[in-house]
This record gives C-alpha cells, structure tokens and sequence, in this order.
C-alpha cells in the first residue's frame, strides 16, 4: 500500500495506488470522502485533491475498459448515471486482476486446456477449467477477438486411449508441499500385486509427465557418498496414483540430493525417469519401404540412419532408451517392422508376440 499521500505521486503512480487502496467487494465499497483520507492530506488544497481524486478514478475506469475490456472498477450508482444526491461508492470486482489479463496469459491457459489438460488427471484439469472461468468473466468478449484468441477455435487434442487415475487431493497437496520445501515424505505405497501398501521415507526431485500418469521420482534414504553411481542406485520413481497417503517430515533433505548429477535433466539423459531395462541401445530394425516414411518426420533419435535394402524394405538404426514404451511401440508395428538388433529385445517382442497370439487362438 502507498506510504504516502496518494496525490503526491506523478498520475500513472496516483493510478496504481489507486488501484491498490480500492476494495474488492460490493460490501466494502468506499466513497470519495473515505478515499480521501488515504489520497490527500492538505486541507489547505483539498478542494483540488478532490477533483483530482474524482478524475483518477474516471481515468482508471477508462483504462479497465480500453485496455482490458473490464467494467472491474465499479460505481454506485453505476458509471454515467446521475447521482442526485446520493453518495457514490466505488470498489473493484474481487475476481478482476491486472497481471491475468493479457492475451498470452489467457492463450496459455485456453491451449493447456485443450491440449496438456487432455493428458491429466480429473483433479488437475478442474483447475484448469476454474481458472478459465474466472479468465472469460472477466475479458469476456475481447480474448476471443484477440490474433491469440481465434486460435483456440483451431485446434483440439484428442485424449489418451484410457484415462487418467484418480488422485488424492491430500497426497498431492504433501508431494507439493515436501518439493517446494525441501523437505522428506513418508509415504504408504500400493504395489500392483500387493495386498497392504508398504511404509517408506522417500526424498523428493520431481513429477514426471508421461501420457496420463503422473509419477513421483526421487532416491531412497541413504548415506552420501562420493560415487554418485552408487547414489543413482537409490533412486525410484512411484506412481502418485498409487500413493495412498503421504506425509511431509520436519527434517531437510540431504544436500547431496541437490547435486546437479541428480537434476531432473540429467536423470532424464540417463533413462531413469521411466521403467527401463538399460540406460541406452543401438536399434537396429528391418522396416516397410512405406511404413519407414513418419520416421524420416518423426526420427526416434538424433542419430537416426535409414538406408535401404531393396524395394521394399528399409533398415533404421538409432540409439534409444531401452523403455518399456519403446516395447509397446515395437509391438505395435510388428506387422511392418522386425528387430535386428539388439538379440535380447527381438527375443522380448518375440515373447509378447507369441503370448498374443496364443491368447487370441485360445478365445477361437
């Protein structure tokens, strides 16, 4: 707030104050002469303190309308109309803020709906859809006239095959709480195949994203060390929909945890932040001539090779996480590609394949 007579300030200073020193409910409004205590002083040049005053607010309701299409300052009686010897109060509407309105906040907001959200939980995507409520209370009309605000007419995201778990609120609440804190997490966790879920003190990194799961990465408690490879082996990752309680401890998290081997960044590089078998493979596979196309758009590494056996085969080799993702999408285009190498993976897919193929000869 001002810490000093609001009519001492330059005009653009006078009008932020302004806006600061306003109430943000229709119960609390205030009039010119409850404004004045905070916006002059003099009684030698109160007359023209008020007018001032009174042309402040004109100015600053003039902005509300030209720059963010708000009626948020509001008079009573409202703006224009005659007073007739009523006394006019004013206050701003408690939803309006100035820092949310502007086409790249609203466009952020309007584009992690129709796309991010699609790929989160139910609990996060509600947010999502409250923020925006208050967003199109507030702009109205302008946003969706804005070169941003047509965008959103174009484009759509179509969501995962199954949808996203249920989460808990509380435990979310305690994964956020223990990240920005720094602090450990005692948490219940339920194994797929287990009956109780079982007791740990996990030291918090990140949430990673991967399609509609959202999982919680960080290390086991355990001593610091000098080799950080035999740090990494305390690292885990847990599916936050699986965890069932948790609870942040009063203790800090060790200092090792934030060593840069240990970013987010850098676990990522090294394969840890999915379930994978090694860190990285050379992938050799034997492609259609015409299923091989989306990978000469979409490469499955930087140093992806294609070269061609004969008319109608191709091979593609890349280095490439060896992830359980990676085997979903083997499988997938097994009917147009085939594993050379590594001899481990083919005989993987070959395993998965066979267990298909028996399951569905077994429903004939």
């Amino acid at each position: 707030m001002p810490t000093h007579p609001i009519a001492s300030y330059t005009k653009s200073a006078r009008l932020f104050a302004l806006y600061q020193c306003l109430p943000r409910s229709e119960a609390d409004a205030i009039s010119l002469t409850e404004l004045m205590i905070a916006y002059g002083d003099n009684p030698d040049n109160y007359t023209n303190e008020r007018k001032n005053l009174e042309n402040d607010l004109t100015g600053l309701n003039q902005i509300f309308n030209d720059i963010f299409y708000s009626d948020a300052l509001v008079r009573v009686p409202r703006w224009g109309k005659i007073i007739s010897g009523k006394t006019a109060r004013f206050y701003i509407e408690p939803s309006f803020s100035i820092d949310s309105l502007n086409e790249q906040a609203v466009f952020f907001w309007e584009m992690l709906d129709k796309y991010t959200a699609n790929y989160l939980p139910v609990s996060f995507k509600q947010g999502v859809t409250d923020k925006l409520t208050q967003l199109r209370r507030q702009d109205k009309e302008s946003f969706q006239k804005s070169k941003l605000g047509q965008w959103q007419n174009h484009l759509i995201t179509l969501p995962s095959i199954v949808q996203a778990p249920q989460l808990d609120s509380d435990v979310l609440g305690s994964i956020h709480q223990a990240l920005l804190q720094n602090r450990p997490l005692h948490i219940s966790y339920q194994n797929k195949w287990e009956d109780q879920p079982t007791q740990r003190v996990v030291y918090p990194k990140g949430l990673i994203f991967i399609d509609n799961m959202i999982y919680l990465t960080g290390f086991n408690p355990v001593d610091d060390h000098i080799d950080d490879d035999v740090l990494l082996k305390a690292h885990r990752n847990f599916a936050v929909n699986r965890i069932t309680g948790a609870v942040v401890t009063d203790k800090p998290i060790p200092d090792w945890v934030g060593r840069e081997a240990f970013s987010l960044e850098h676990l990522h590089q090294l394969g840890r932040l999915e379930p994978t078998i090694d860190s990285q493979i050379k992938l050799v596979l034997k492609v259609q001539k015409y299923a091989c196309q989306h990978l000469y758009e979409r490469p499955l590494s930087t140093d992806q090779k294609i070269t061609k056996i004969d008319d109608n085969w191709n091979q593609v080799s890349a280095t490439v996480a060896n992830t359980y993702r990676l085997q979903d999408w083997l499988v997938s285009m097994s009917q147009l590609s085939v594993v050379i190498e590594p001899l481990e993976l083919k005989e993987v897919i070959l395993e998965r394949l066979n267990s298909a193929l028996e399951l569905y000869e077994n429903q004939a």
